[in-house]
């Protein structure tokens, strides 16, 4: 983890405090990246949510279809179970007559036979015209009760077969009634035949119609009491706001919020009852499958995600490093450019200041040979040898500078490109003369040792000067002082000769030969050296038609061999460097 903060600590140290080159490619290749990402992962993450959008879509119209089929299921059930007991109570009706079942025994013992066919009937009883129970068969007192004031009583003469919502009655105790109205024998009055429920027998009837579609099941009345328990809304007989009320014969359905929990409710009328059964199911888009969904979701955009850095990461290195490459190349045929010019330009100014020179040098020297001429004719007198030795110093001084304005003046000649026949020894000599009293100074020794019989090359005098000269001053500063430099001109083959440049400087390890010829590469300290000098002479020796190898061992000096082809129709042969 530290590694990993060094190494970040130090690339945004270099995006903001290093060189401004390396700023600007720094700055490109974040630009980079961040443009790849978008470019990559923006459709990535669009696709990631509409995948999502669109699943959770097919999620909740697989749950709203589940839960629609487990309602209309449901309520087919209990609607069977009513149908049931309705049939039932209508039945025991039409076969008993109500002088019949005004028989105190003949009603316990049709009620005993009841509990036998449906254990869920809690008592019986008989109810005259007037309302007033005549029979009652059961664990209370109820006989002799007046029923003509509750409102199922109302309902069940004018419906004939009717079941009441839950109520708590005289017994206070949660039941629901189902009652059967018949005339009396030729009568207009008609006697009701009354069975109660315990409410728990309903409670126990729902919880085995209770599904994984569901998390909640319940049934209410339409003013929205609680007929059944609900795990949700409370108890039975507790008040409960109906979010939504279904029409007769349709399926409701709407995503209600109770509590901050998400949950899909669902509701539908009981045929024949005053009941409404009622349908939850909670976080119904945050089942198995969505959170299976989602994690195989995120897998495949982590692992899309990073396949994708790692292709952008790969990808900008290659783009940086060959748009830093054609910069670098750019940078050294322009700095090639500029030295070429520079080199010309010194060219024209030395054969200025050489021409210039020249003509005081010409009036000097003739003024130097008057007054031996003087001097010769004239009288012997006190100083006349030591005047003579003088004059003798001055045209000796003017000679010399003659030979260097020569050279100058050679040099200046040469800038321009121009192929000519060439003394490879001669121009050798000429450019060790430039760097003599430098060799001197620092003690340097140059050892010739030069093929007399070598044959001349048909090539450019100015640029091979320029060649020689990067060599000789590089293997000057790797010596320092006191040191030797061994400069060798050989017949190689029939096409080509050969020049080794050898000195006897600290040498060079393998990385660094490696990356002796690249533009920009230096070994020197800062500020003496632009590491253009041997990149400009592997391309001029190239661009002659030769070849340039360079062979070193730290602590045991450096070996340049250039080889030149005789003429620049026949190159370098076989030779493989």
């Amino acid at each position: 983890m530290n590694k990993f903060n060094e190494k970040l600590i130090q690339f945004f140290s270099s995006v903001f405090f290093g060189s401004e080159n390396q700023r600007s490619y720094k700055r490109l290749r974040i630009m980079l990246y961040l443009s790849m990402i978008i470019i990559f992962l923006t459709p990535l993450v669009f696709a990631t949510g509409l995948s999502t959008v669109e699943y959770s879509k097919l999620l909740v119209q697989e749950e709203r279809e589940q839960l629609s089929w487990n309602a209309t299921g449901s309520q087919k059930t209990i609607e069977a179970f009513v149908h049931e007991l309705r049939a039932l109570v209508a039945f025991v009706a039409s076969v008993y007559t109500y002088d019949e079942l005004l028989d105190q025994g003949a009603a316990s013992k049709l009620f005993v036979h009841l509990k036998e066919h449906y254990k869920g009937f809690v008592d019986l009883g008989v109810i005259d015209p007037d309302g007033i129970q005549r029979v009652y068969a059961g664990p209370f007192r109820l006989q002799g009760y007046d029923y003509s004031d509750q409102d199922w009583y109302d309902k069940v003469l004018g419906d004939q077969v009717y079941i009441s919502d839950v109520f708590m009655g005289f017994r206070k105790i949660p039941h629901f009634v189902v009652a059967v109205s018949n005339k009396m024998p030729g009568r207009e009055e008609s006697w009701i035949l009354r069975l109660s429920i315990n409410y728990a027998t309903l409670q126990q009837y729902i919880a085995t119609i209770s599904t994984e579609a569901s998390h909640d099941v319940f049934l209410l009345n339409h003013k929205g009491i609680l007929q059944t328990q609900s795990h949700m809304f409370g108890d039975v007989l507790e008040e409960f706001a109906l979010f939504s009320r279904p029409k007769t014969g349709e399926i409701c359905m709407k995503e209600q919020s109770y509590e901050y929990v998400k949950f899909l409710e669902t509701c539908v009328y009981i045929e024949n009852t005053p009941w409404i059964l009622g349908l939850i199911k909670k976080s119904y888009i945050h089942g198995e499958k969505w959170k299976s969904f989602r994690y195989h979701q995120r897998m495949i955009l982590f692992g899309c995600s990073v396949v994708a850095l790692m292709v952008i990461l790969q990808t900008v290195s290659i783009i940086t490093k060959r748009l830093q490459a054609a910069d670098e190349k750019r940078n050294a045929a322009m700095s090639e450019c500029e030295h070429t010019n520079k080199l010309a330009s010194i060219g024209r100014l030395a054969a200025g200041v050489a021409h210039e020179i020249n003509n005081p040098l010409a009036i000097i020297d003739q003024k130097a040979g008057l007054m031996t001429d003087l001097l010769e004719m004239s009288d012997e007198f006190q100083y006349k040898d030591k005047f003579g030795k003088s004059i003798e110093g001055i045209q000796n001084a003017v000679e010399r500078c003659k030979v260097i304005t020569h050279r100058l003046l050679g040099f200046a000649r040469r800038m321009d490109a121009a192929l000519e026949h060439i003394d490879i020894n001669a121009l050798l000599r000429e450019v060790l003369g430039f760097l003599e009293r430098e060799a001197l100074y620092n003690h340097i020794v140059f050892e010739l040792s030069f093929d007399d019989n070598l044959p001349t090359v048909y090539s450019d005098r100015g640029q091979l000067q320029q060649i020689f000269l990067n060599i000789i001053n590089n293997g000057i500063d790797a010596i320092g002082k006191d040191g030797t430099m061994r400069i060798t001109s050989t017949c190689w083959d029939e096409n080509n000769i050969h020049v080794l440049i050898e000195d006897t400087g600290k040498g060079m390890p393998a990385k660094v030969i490696n990356r002796i010829f690249d533009p920009f590469f230096s070994t020197k300290k800062e500020g003496k050296g632009t590491g253009l000098g041997l990149s400009i002479t592997y391309g001029l020796v190239k661009k002659l038609g030769g070849n340039i190898t360079v062979e070193s061992e730290e602590g045991k000096g450096t070996l340049f061999t250039v080889i030149l082809p005789k003429s620049p129709e026949k190159r370098e042969g076989s030779f493989h460097g």
